[in-house]
């Protein structure tokens, strides 16, 4: 059947069917993605279902939630936890079709989005083919995000995402269009899965949400914010800071929790740094914000970010950044602009560009404040929004 979704003449309201291997209560990039585009589309006066993981593996109603302030209906579909992870928990695969046609045939969408290729992406994205639904495709995955979590030895993870990327691509080329977060990560895309015209489109945030402190801080406060799993290399930053002048005094908030926490604790006491620093876990959205308000400058090492939205905040919370020169992070860090890059693992160079930041003059601090708050505004929610809408429609996107 033909969607009405592919009239640009038509303005209407849309149903739309977010597809997500990830969501809410999860706390991850992707999932925060799919929970801010939902709502801001629901504000928006659109119809929204989100088929998600549940939280056990029984079969829930539909049902109303509100996420991001917003209300919306959730499918959530049986799921079992991953047992090398705290917190992941997936549809079984070769029950994913099965899955699919339950949740179409109660939607009905005009449009499917999915957010991964992996296991409810997967599904829905073939039983929507089938139907002549159109379906968008949004990457968020890198194999070090799934690798991190293997239990297998490493000839077998190889085949493992060999095969993988060739099942993605077999899904992207089902796709109306693929899109992913940042030009480096289309370009990476494109190398790795063999997909053409992948559309970077920024996750994006509301920049209105946060608090920037324009001026040099009274006290040296690092921040770093994000999952905390192997791949974004929190032990470097903590090695970096036994290297910085005591003088300085400065202390390192960590916010957000993940499989990698007790290991990180053990590791602050044995480089003596259990009085300089603290582990917040998951916070409030205000203490988020309180956080990023009061500190000096964002650290961040990870080897795997396809945009990274904690980034983001730092950034419209007016923070310089110090980040691995690493796949999209070099997107939004400009060297020697609102921030600095280091070579990726390399401690050293980490604690110097710290100390560039942490000793600047009162001038340099502020102009890398500014400098973080201009290169926020291209990825402003609603341009975010206002693109997304354009690819549901057919519609030519916006410049």
């Amino acid at each position: 059947m033909s969607s009405p979704a592919s009239d640009s003449t038509d303005h209407r309201p849309l149903r739309i069917l977010i597809g997500c291997d990830t969501f809410a209560p999860d706390i991850n990039g992707a999932a925060r993605f799919a929970e801010r585009l939902a709502a801001g589309l629901v504000q928006r006066g659109h119809d929204i279902h989100v088929a998600a993981p549940n939280q056990a593996y029984r079969r829930a109603q539909p049902r109303t939630e509100v996420v991001e302030g917003e209300p919306m209906t959730l499918h959530r579909l049986p799921s079992v936890r991953w047992l090398a992870h705290d917190w992941i928990r997936f549809v079984w695969p070769w029950r994913s079709k099965h899955y699919a046609r339950i949740v179409l045939d109660r939607v009905q969408p005009d449009v499917v989005h999915i957010q991964s290729h992996i296991v409810i992406g997967r599904g829905l994205a073939h039983i929507a083919r089938e139907r002549g639904i159109p379906v968008i495709a949004t990457n968020h995955v890198m194999a070090e995000n799934i690798l991190d979590h293997s239990i297998f030895p490493d000839f077998v993870d190889r085949k493992v995402e060999k095969f993988a990327w060739s099942d993605a691509k077999r899904t992207f080329d089902m796709m109306r269009a693929v899109t992913t977060p940042t030009r480096r990560a289309a370009d990476f895309l494109e190398k790795t899965v063999g997909v053409s015209g992948v559309i970077p489109i920024s996750c994006g945030i509301d920049r209105s949400q946060y608090t920037p402190v324009i001026g040099p801080r009274e006290k040296n406060r690092i921040v770093f914010v994000g999952r905390l799993t192997a791949e974004k290399q929190v032990e470097v930053i903590l090695h970096a800071i036994t290297k910085l002048d005591p003088a300085l005094e400065t202390t390192f908030d960590i916010v957000g929790g993940g499989d990698q926490r007790k290991n990180l604790e053990n590791l602050t006491v044995k480089l003596g740094l259990a009085d300089r620093v603290t582990f917040h876990g998951r916070t409030t959205d205000e203490e988020l914000r309180a956080l990023l308000s009061r500190a000096s400058v964002f650290a961040i090492a990870s080897i795997a970010e396809l945009q990274s939205i904690a980034t983001m905040e730092a950034m419209a919370s007016a923070l310089p950044i110090v980040a691995a020169d690493a796949v999209a992070l070099p997107h939004l860090v400009h060297d020697g602009e609102n921030g600095y890059l280091f070579e990726p693992g390399n401690v050293d160079e980490l604690a110097a560009r710290l100390t560039d930041v942490l000793t600047a003059t009162p001038e340099e601090y502020e102009r890398m404040q500014r400098a973080s708050l201009d290169g926020v505004i291209i990825h402003d929610i609603t341009r975010t929004l206002d693109t997304f809408e354009a690819l549901y429609r057919d519609e030519p996107l916006p410049e």
